[in-house]
């Protein structure tokens, strides 16, 4: 749990920090039940009213705070504050008039920015549109311009493009919790719980923890059946705000669902599916041209052959058209097809041998998070079902690029974080 004495802002003390500084404080304040209480007491016993005002803004004591704020000097951090305070009170044109205020005693962006959250509340996206508008210069520079513009287009129903802002503002700010949180939200409605889950998990790494995100998590862990870490994520909210209803009743629900964890028949389906991924592909009747390059690209089984793409199969030296049509007849009167075991991760593909011998188990162990990849490339590793580097140097660059939206931008950015191991992708002779 995090401590008011962690945060790098102190309020009461000197120079008012800027908005920005006082809303990293925010985070912290609210963090827990305890830091909120003890940053309230000391509230109230300063003397200053738009100090005072702030701190009771941050604690969500909003109406008051407008009082104090109202009775302040003015200032640029005193602009702001109210502009949050009468947007939370729902007094949108007193919050755009505050923000207005605001941007012409500081920067300008910050406060243009909160006033098209504060059109956007309103309903006014046509505002929100101009006031984008004459901040398009902070295009590929701030993460909170393509944040905000996402939530327009969210707001107009334009999905995907309002998903591909929330990337962009992450590319540029890894750190954007709004975004992150935002694009784990948009693939938990399109029913991606994979997805959902890495960007809520990122989230969760920003301290201090974003607690909507840790309940969502909670949720998804407890629907794919992982009561675990879904008990992990309902305490944690609890051990910070004790008295939050909805993180302990998910606490007793997943207590009680635990109890109920194996499924007999399932298993006895895994086992099966197994045994079928382990055929030999000598038992096919294939043409000898097609099983020798089939036994040279180190396909022995049956579940090899599935876990491997139709681009991979043709980017390899001598194997035509010819052989594929072959191996995709034999595996169509079976139902199969090519790749379908990366759609459904059914197991994991055998390792070349001399490319586990190119680095330490330690290195090739690491996840793939470890490489600080962007989004987008990412996203696709994880697509194929990626999840360490040993996995990873196992691809080729055909099957990466193979991948829905997997480009040449992203598959060099992921060669040069390999080459900055001494690894590289997998090449076929």
């Amino acid at each position: 749990m995090v401590s008011l004495a962690d945060t790098p802002v102190n309020l009461f003390e000197g120079e008012l920090p800027s908005f920005e500084s006082i809303k990293t404080l925010w985070q912290y304040v609210n963090s827990s039940e305890m830091n909120r209480n003890a940053f309230r007491k000391q509230a109230e016993n300063h003397k200053d009213n738009k100090v005072k005002g702030i701190a009771l803004l941050l604690c969500g004591d909003v109406a008051e705070a407008v009082k104090l704020l109202d009775k302040g000097k003015d200032c640029a951090q005193k602009c702001m504050a109210l502009g949050y305070a009468h947007r939370k009170l729902g007094n949108f044109d007193k919050a755009i008039e505050a923000f207005e205020a605001a941007a012409q005693q500081s920067d300008g962006i910050a406060a243009a920015l909160e006033k098209c959250e504060t059109s956007r509340q309103a309903g006014d996206l046509k505002a929100c549109e101009k006031v984008l508008k004459s901040c398009s210069n902070f295009e590929n520079v701030s993460a909170e311009y393509h944040y905000q513009k996402g939530k327009v287009l969210d707001a107009q129903g334009q999905y995907d493009k309002a998903m591909d802002e929330y990337e962009h503002a992450i590319d540029l700010d890894n750190g954007h919790v709004k975004s992150l949180f935002q694009l784990a939200y948009s693939f938990n409605l399109r029913g991606d719980e994979k997805e959902a889950l890495h960007y809520y998990q990122e989230v969760v790494k920003v301290a201090p923890a974003h607690v909507n995100a840790l309940l969502n998590l909670t949720v998804l862990y407890e629907d794919t059946g992982d009561y675990d870490n879904a008990l992990k994520c309902a305490e944690s909210v609890l051990e910070s705000h004790p008295n939050h209803a909805k993180a302990e009743l998910f606490r007793k629900d997943i207590t009680s669902a635990s109890v109920m964890l194996y499924d007999e028949e399932r298993e006895k389906r895994r086992d099966r599916q197994n045994k079928i991924l382990e055929i030999p592909i000598s038992d096919f009747e294939l043409s000898v041209r097609s099983r020798n390059c089939l036994r040279k690209m180190n396909i022995i089984t049956l579940g090899d052959l599935l876990r491997t793409t139709e681009a991979e199969l043709l980017s390899y030296k001598n194997f035509g058209e010819t052989s594929l049509q072959e191996i995709k007849k034999v595996l169509d009167y079976k139902g199969l097809r090519l790749g379908m075991a990366l759609e459904d991760k059914a197991g994991t593909k055998p390792i070349d041998p001399e490319i586990a011998n190119q680095a330490s188990p330690e290195i090739l162990n690491q996840t793939i998070e470890d490489l600080n990849l962007s989004v987008r490339a990412y996203r696709a590793l994880d697509r194929l079902g990626v999840k360490t580097i040993l996995e990873l140097i196992n691809k080729t660059e055909a099957e990466l690029l193979g991948c829905k939206n997997f480009g040449v931008t992203s598959l060099n950015e992921i060669k040069e974080r390999l080459e900055g191991l001494g690894l590289g992708l997998r090449k076929l002779e």
